[in-house]
């Protein structure tokens, strides 16, 4: 049985170390991406405080996002890239930070209560493969310590995840 080891009130870069590590044990022995992808979404979703949704889009065609696993009320199923945040980020090739959803131009809104949003881009052998998606319901949520701190979520999942 899994239990987190996460101690309350630490720092963002400690809790951050310890979500790495907390990844890196639930994916020892497992190279399934979708099985990693949950277990991910999960635990960042039950270890990060003041989420609204947490998960995984995957890039299926040159010029589509699907959904993936993600923990959260259900979710946009497809996204263009260049469309959204998720989208957009896939266009640019890093991380997108949104400290007011409702200011980003074309945002997509899957859940009218996410306010903030954090994207990070799945990057394997210098190509796109999807994203790994915040919401928060409240304004300004993220900021650079929780986009690095994904972003190391988000390296993880790849080196430690067969290709889709």
């Amino acid at each position: 049985m899994f239990q987190t080891k996460i101690v309350a009130g630490a720092s963002k870069a400690d809790l951050y170390r310890d979500l790495a590590r907390e990844l890196r044990g639930l994916m020892s022995g497992e190279r399934d991406p979708i099985a990693n992808a949950a277990n991910a979404s999960a635990l960042i979703y039950t270890t990060l405080p003041d989420l609204n949704w947490a998960g995984f889009y995957f890039l299926r065609s040159p010029d589509e996002l699907v959904l993936g696993p993600f923990q959260g009320r259900p979710a946009c199923i497809r996204i263009p890239v260049g469309k959204g945040v998720c989208g957009t980020t896939v266009e640019r090739r890093h991380s997108i930070l949104v400290e007011d959803v409702h200011a980003f131009p074309g945002h997509i809104a899957c859940d009218a209560a996410s306010r903030s949003e954090l994207v990070v881009p799945l990057i394997r052998e210098g190509r796109v493969i999807g994203v790994l998606d915040l919401d928060a319901p409240i304004p300004s949520r993220f900021d650079a310590e929780d986009q690095a701190g994904i972003e190391e979520i988000a390296r993880l999942y790849v080196a430690g995840s067969d290709a889709l």
